[in-house]
């Protein structure tokens, strides 16, 4: 009886034992589901780091005509790789084609300048097909707001003039409609002869494959950035212009600004000014210095060269300024004689 008993507790312990084995191991059916769970979590933090390996695969052709005007990398080529990738890599943007006719050459140095300032390195892309891939507008209307666009384009790039400002189109040209599929269109502007000051003419000829396709002529209206001067407080009649009692203003005008066109510091204005007065030509000139011979005064007439020096009195026939001419008669003799009146108020004869 007493070794039976020995046996069973013998066996009852091996079998706790073992069973303590198991669960240590994490064989038994309670530990099995945490397993798993970091199996997959291992598995999900992989799925990244193999996106970040793959590949994404561009291929090039050698001429692509695409819809519209705004350039993309999923228009002009052939994307595979990663879905998302893919996907993402197919809407970056390369550019536009702002003008009918326009094409575009996007070589395979700026594709991939584009794709690495996206995210999307070098390393993990590959190009195929062509170096460079020609890119051209399907057209089949060339509407007015194009036509405004190509002349104002035409106007920036070739202005007929100085500081011109803004273009207006006075007329609205009419769409061109293109018959049939046109694989080479052309758009060519030049000027024409304008018809008033302060307007020009675009004409554009469309050309396709070849062949004319239309022209449009339209007019614009010119804008012009000038300079004026308003007085910045009043300034009465004789008072000189100064940086410190006028001020100079930028302003759009239909008129060019005069090529000679200066401050007009130190002039003198004729009459008085009020504050905020735009100043034009009629209102200052240039100052005059002060009437220095009277008419009927008695002035000496003097003739002054080196080793001699002559002298007479006359009388000034009319009143005259530092510098200008005045006739006088000589006291002695009654002759009438033209003399140039100095600063300080004698005449010399024109001899």
């Amino acid at each position: 009886m007493g070794s039976k008993l020995s046996y069973a507790i013998f066996v009852l312990s091996l079998i706790l034992a073992v069973g303590g084995i198991v669960k240590a191991a994490g064989l038994g059916d309670g530990p099995s589901a945490p397993v798993e769970d970091h199996r997959q979590a291992a598995i999900d933090n992989a799925t990244p780091e193999s996106a970040v390996t793959s590949v994404l695969q561009v291929h090039l052709p050698r001429e692509v005509t695409v819809q519209g005007n705004l350039l993309t990398l999923g228009q002009i080529s052939v994307v595979r790789g990663d879905p998302a990738l893919a996907a993402a890599a197919a809407r970056i943007g390369l550019g536009q084609l702002s003008v009918p006719g326009q094409k575009a050459i996007l070589d395979r140095p700026t594709i991939l300048s584009r794709l690495a300032s996206q995210g999307i390195p070098a390393q993990r892309v590959r190009l195929t097909g062509a170096e460079a891939v020609i890119v051209r507008r399907f057209q089949k209307v060339i509407s007015t707001e194009e036509f405004i666009e190509m002349g104002k384009t035409f106007l920036r790039q070739h202005p007929p003039g100085p500081s011109i400002c803004e273009t207006i189109p006075t007329v609205r040209p009419k769409d061109l409609i293109l018959q049939g599929q046109v694989e080479d269109l052309q758009v060519t502007p030049r000027y024409v002869k304008a018809a008033a000051r302060g307007y020009v003419t675009v004409q554009i000829a469309v050309t396709g494959d070849g062949k004319e396709c239309g022209v449009r002529e339209i007019p614009f209206r010119l804008k012009y950035q000038c300079r004026r001067v308003v007085t910045a407080k009043e300034i009465p009649e004789g008072g000189a212009l100064t940086p410190e009692n006028v001020k100079i203003e930028t302003v759009v005008s239909d008129q060019p600004e005069p090529a000679n066109w200066r401050p007009p510091y130190g002039l003198v204005a004729v009459r008085t000014l009020a504050a905020d007065t735009e100043i034009r030509g009629d209102m200052a000139g240039s100052a005059q210095s002060p009437v220095v011979v009277l008419r009927n005064e008695t002035v000496v007439i003097r003739i002054q060269r080196p080793g001699l020096l002559v002298t007479a009195v006359g009388v000034a026939m009319q009143e005259a300024r530092s510098g200008e001419y005045v006739r006088v008669r000589n006291t002695d003799s009654s002759r009438i004689i033209l003399c140039k009146v100095n600063a300080d108020g004698t005449v010399e004869p024109m001899l």
